[in-house]
């Protein structure tokens, strides 16, 4: 039986206005990501709105429900994206005024569209909890209404549009719809709506570790506010959840699953795999709760199979720049690359017999300069293909008498350590720099390894598989100034572009 708030929330969404300015988002199968998975994944596509987010719809439920003379003074909102170009393409839409106030930190991406929508931009302060202070000294100034981005009756049933939409797009029986958490706003709404309609849907939110204010608000039955946020997933990085969503996500949800960002790179892989378009971190979160769902019921001896998951990709406001470190860490994300430090002894021919080791694995990094007369330490990345992998890896090493770690969950060395292995070092005498390109083929690193000279000792090295077509390594070799011509002979004979780097000014400063 329905409780008051239940029927009185399934009104509001019913006869909630969005549709002037919101689409009907298709729901979509995702053929490819499902085969992997054993489970039948569906996306609903809150990227494809015209802000690129689903903000527009709880901006304009809000906005439609305002009087005329409330609406002719204007609205005011703080926000660094989604939100902002929700409420400026409703306020351009009603003929109305719109002030935004945004941090100082925005990205000039964001202030451009919002502009674009016909927004009033005020940049005020370094964060989100900055320009909504701004923002609500202002109201009373200019007596303009708050439009908030998700503590508010009329914005959350604007949100619960979309839970709406699943269910009449899907009748079928639909086992978990996947939320990303941020105030909580899109889930409150979505989750009132489906648990009157559809009690038997799991309603499961998804937030990253460092942004998951309404996972520990619900363990502590009160709102906690977190001392910082992670950035990353920038849309969904609340410190502190709305009053009346917390009170309906109380009711309503069933779980919360985090992910990290590793996670959330893959899950925006597998969306561009799928549609060929890019959600941002935030946007893909929900993908990732899935997946992690799926992992998570496999681990526990109670595999999920054949069961229909909706997950929503609410948005892609996407910065460009971020591009990279998605394109690197989604591998990581996928448990498709693992990261180590290794420790051989500095003697001739230890450097082969690790990679003799490796076999016929993918190496995708590969970074050595000596250092210590006794013991070498290297950082290698490498394919894999499940989770399990790399501990067995790191045992191979050990067993083979070189000391090895495991970092594919070491932040620190995934973000910085990777691209920082070198230095200057006493040892290096008689070493020539070079650069060399070769055709990348599964076996052609060892190939080019075994066209060396073995008395030559390798005092650098480095090699990234970044993806195309042509290998790229940087090799410091130590040569005897007798051995010269040789060393020129190995060059002619060896078939590839090759460029001398020993007058390069960096080299000289760091290496």
């Amino acid at each position: 039986m329905l409780n008051t708030m239940t029927t009185d929330y399934l009104q509001k969404i019913l006869t909630a206005r969005v549709y002037d300015v919101a689409i009907e988002s298709p729901l979509e199968f995702a053929p490819t990501l499902s085969q992997r998975v054993d489970n039948r994944i569906y996306l609903k596509r809150e990227d494809m709105q015209s802000v690129f987010s689903f903000k527009l719809r709880g901006a304009y439920n809000k906005m439609a429900h305002l009087s005329p003379a409330v609406l002719k003074r204007g609205v005011i909102c703080a926000s660094a994206g989604n939100h902002a170009q929700g409420v400026a393409l409703s306020a351009t839409k009603m003929g109305c005024r719109a002030v935004i106030v945004m941090p100082t930190t925005t990205p000039p991406v964001k202030i451009d569209a919002v502009r674009a929508h016909g927004g009033e931009v005020v940049l005020f302060g370094d964060s989100f909890t900055d320009a909504y202070q701004h923002a609500l000294t202002l109201e009373k100034k200019l007596k303009l209404t708050f439009v908030h981005p998700f503590d508010d009756p009329d914005v959350i049933a604007g949100q619960g549009t979309i839970g709406m939409e699943i269910l009449r797009q899907h009748q079928g029986p639909i086992h978990a719809i996947f939320v990303a958490i941020g105030g909580g706003g899109l889930i409150s709404g979505v989750a009132a709506y489906v648990k009157a309609v559809r009690p038997d849907i799991k309603i499961i939110g998804v937030q990253t570790p460092d942004s998951d204010a309404m996972l520990r608000s619900l363990n502590a039955g009160r709102r906690v506010t977190l001392a910082d946020v992670g950035l990353f997933c920038d849309g969904t990085a609340v410190k502190l959840v709305g009053e009346e969503t917390f009170r309906l996500a109380k009711l309503y949800v069933d779980e919360i699953i985090l992910v990290d960002n590793d996670a959330v790179c893959a899950a925006i892989k597998d969306v561009f795999q799928e549609t060929r378009s890019i959600l941002e971190p935030s946007g893909a979160m929900a993908v990732a709760g899935a997946k992690a769902y799926i992992e998570r019921a496999k681990a526990n001896k109670k595999p999920l199979k054949n069961e229909t998951l909706v997950s929503i990709t609410c948005g892609a406001n996407m910065n460009f720049d971020r591009l990279r470190f998605v394109a690197e860490r989604a591998e990581l994300g996928e448990a498709r690359e693992a990261v180590f430090a290794v420790t051989m002894p500095e003697e001739r021919g230890s450097f082969k017999r690790f990679c003799e080791l490796i076999g016929p694995r993918n190496v995708t990094e590969f970074n050595y300069r000596i250092s210590d007369a006794k013991a070498a330490h290297v950082f290698v990345g490498m394919q894999i293909s499940n989770r399990d992998e790399p501990e067995k890896i790191r045992k191979n090493f050990v067993k083979h008498g070189f000391e090895a770690l495991d970092l594919t969950h070491d932040e620190l060395s995934k973000t910085h350590i990777r691209y920082l292995v070198g230095g200057k070092s006493a040892l290096a005498h008689d070493e020539l720099l070079y650069r060399f390109e070769f055709p990348e083929r599964p076996g052609a690193l060892m190939r080019f390894l075994d066209s060396m000279a073995p008395n030559w000792n390798i005092s650098l090295f480095h090699y990234r598989n970044q993806g195309s077509d042509v290998g790229r390594i940087l090799v410091g070799l130590q040569v005897p100034k007798k051995e010269m011509k040789a060393f020129r002979e190995f060059l002619a004979s060896l078939g590839y572009r090759y460029w001398d780097e020993n007058d390069n000014p960096a080299y000289k400063l760091f290496l």
